[in-house]
This record gives structure tokens, C-alpha cells and sequence, in this order.
């Protein structure tokens, strides 16, 4: 499973409604108005999923 990058939602790569490439890496989405959101500001959805990874790491 994926996880939407914008609402930490778990989702399938497979059935997906949305999704798109950035820098390289496929990133999944509950619903397109997610992937909108994403494509506006993608750093601030990576800055806090690195937040929430460090944070979970200790």
C-alpha cells in the first residue's frame, strides 16, 4: 500500500484515482482533488511526511 502524501491516507497503488511523477517517484492519491493539492506545493506534502517519519523513527 501507498500512502497519499497529502491526507496520510493508505492507498492502492493498483486501483489509485489519481496519481503523478514528481522528481522521479510515483506518488498515490485518495482522490484527484489530493493529487491537486500536491502538484501546487509538493515540498510542503514531502517536508511533513519527512516530519512524520523522523518523528515515528524515535
Amino acid at each position: 500500500m501507498a500512502i497519499d502524501p497529502v491526507c496520510k491516507m493508505e492507498v492502492d497503488p493498483e486501483t489509485a484515482p489519481a496519481k503523478t511523477v514528481y522528481q522521479g517517484q510515483t506518488y498515490y492519491f485518495c482522490a484527484p482533488g489530493c493529487k491537486v493539492a500536491f502538484e501546487k506545493d509538493p515540498e510542503k506534502y514531502l517536508r511533513e511526511a519527512e516530519k512524520v517519519e523522523e518523528h515515528s523513527a524515535r
